[in-house]
């Protein structure tokens, strides 16, 4: 599959500190394919977690053009912009932000609350989604009941419940020991490999690497290099 699906040219994102202005991005071109895995590495503060939130929609850069699946994110509303996220990116981050009063399947289906479904449906694609990452017996537990590597796999959940084009990984072992890292990175290889899902991960764990497609080193907000 060739067709690109995030596509940065000459990307600057700037905040103004005081009555000076500081650059975290610095021409940035990127391109990434359907049905790659993609690592974003480098160390703490080189500014991937920005360059991620740009390629969402999640902030406007400073300068250049953001595309993500064939739409240019500053033609379009707020209200656009998050229902095209929606539809084609589901999104892990290193904090899950759960609703404390739901439940495990609950929490699951939550981004399908907009959707119109029944109750039986949203159950029945929470279940699927849960039932993909190992923990369809916890559906009716309280997330906060859970270990830190389960809740992460059913953060994963969350973002597999809408069907996405892309799956994105902010940091997501970040908080985990070892093995809950390993299985949670293995889940992600096993939709990359069998279902070809496209992962994009950011991470500053360099044993990560050799799993990727596409490996993206940055440094002090630029992309330093990249190997295919």
């Amino acid at each position: 599959m060739n067709n690109i699906i995030v596509d940065l040219k000459r990307v600057g994102m700037s905040y103004k500190v005081g009555s000076r202005r500081v650059w975290v991005l610095k021409k940035i071109n990127l391109k990434i394919k359907e049905g790659e895995m993609a690592i974003i590495f480098g160390p703490s503060g080189c500014g991937k977690s920005t360059l991620l939130h740009l390629i969402l929609g999640m902030e406007d850069p400073s300068r250049g053009r953001v595309h993500l699946m064939d739409k240019w994110l500053a033609t379009m509303s707020e209200d656009e912009r998050a229902a095209h996220r929606w539809r084609n990116v589901g999104i892990v981050f290193q904090q899950s932000n759960w609703i404390k009063s739901l439940s495990v399947w609950e929490n699951v289906a939550y981004p399908l609350m907009l959707a119109n479904l029944s109750q039986k449906e949203l159950k029945e694609k929470a279940m699927a989604a849960l039932k993909t990452v190992e923990l369809e017996e916890m559906a009716n537990k309280k997330p906060m009941d859970l270990s830190g590597g389960e809740q992460q796999r059913v953060s994963l959940a969350r973002a597999l419940v809408v069907d996405p084009k892309m799956v994105v990984a902010d940091e997501p072992t970040g908080n985990l020991d070892s093995k809950n890292g390993k299985k949670l990175i293995s889940l992600l290889v096993n939709l990359n490999k069998k279902e070809g899902k496209t992962i994009l991960m950011v991470t500053h764990d360099e044993s990560f690497l050799k799993l990727a497609d596409r490996r993206i080193f940055m440094k002090d907000g630029y992309i330093e290099k990249e190997k295919i």
